[in-house]
């Protein structure tokens, strides 16, 4: 992996087959510093980023999974940011699709978790309004953490009994039947959840541009193409303004893009 933005100037420290700069694989440490979530400034209590891949052509998945348009170095980034976030947060359709299994936790990242206050491994959070997911799998009843579902006041009793008994906690973020993204964010914030990371799908990412409250995006940009209708990262009504983010850093690995994008400083956001 090799840094294309921002370019850091050559000096002892960063010269030679060790630097920034150098086509190699980074270690845990190294794709932890670059990916760091920022310090908190006493704006906001969460910081929300969001983790997609995307082919060349916009498609943010093949035969349904992202996976097939993935990579090993797609994977260590997206195992660092799991490392880094409190929770990650997911739509029931894409725990579904993607078979989510419990976060697990990394011995490379063990002492930086605990020094930070962090459990062991993420909590997985799971968005569904009809809570119609299957209890019976390790992603609620072997997790490290418990995992969390977010729903709204209108999702029935022997559904949310059901998660209950499984192991998982619900947590009430929304009037009816659905989940509004601000209160879904604070909720999490009351558990103590600040460092937030979105795996998608497509919808949920969707509702969060929508609402405003997306901090960072991560995306790979994937050298294929799929055509076909393959979603796109975001899906949902569109926005009435373009939100506009910032590039913060871009590397890349045998022809994959990762970049890394933050809201624009001039828009602070919602929640």
């Amino acid at each position: 992996m090799r840094r294309l933005f921002p370019l850091l100037p050559v000096t002892d420290q960063t010269a030679g087959p060790g630097s920034d700069g150098a086509d190699r694989e980074w270690s845990p440490a190294e794709l932890a510093a670059a990916y760091a979530y920022p310090e908190p400034d006493g704006r906001r209590r969460t910081w929300l980023r969001a983790n997609m891949v995307s082919t060349l052509d916009g498609a943010a998945q093949h035969d349904g999974r992202s996976q097939p348009i993935s990579s090993a170095a797609d994977m260590r980034v997206f195992g660092t940011l799991r490392a880094l976030a409190d929770v990650v947060i997911a739509g029931a359709e894409t725990v579904r699709q993607e078979g989510y299994r419990p976060a697990r936790a990394r011995a490379d990242f063990a002492e930086a978790r605990r020094a930070a206050g962090q459990a062991p491994a993420p909590a997985v959070a799971v968005v569904s309004a009809g809570l119609e997911l299957d209890f019976s799998l390790p992603l609620f009843t072997s997790p490290l953490v418990p995992t969390l579902i977010l729903t709204g006041a209108a999702a029935a009793p022997d559904r949310i009994a059901a998660a209950e008994r499984a192991g998982a906690r619900v947590v009430t973020a929304g009037d009816g039947v659905g989940v509004d993204p601000a209160r879904a964010l604070a909720a999490l914030a009351e558990l103590g959840h600040t460092r937030l990371l979105t795996e998608g799908g497509p919808r949920l990412l969707g509702q969060f541009v929508a609402a405003g409250v997306l901090d960072e995006l991560c995306l790979t940009v994937s050298p294929m193409l799929t055509a076909g209708d393959a979603q796109r990262i975001a899906g949902g009504p569109a926005v009435e303004v373009p939100t506009r983010f910032a590039l913060v850093s871009l590397l890349e690995e045998e022809g994959f893009l990762f970049s890394r994008y933050r809201r624009d400083q001039g828009d602070p956001g919602q929640v």
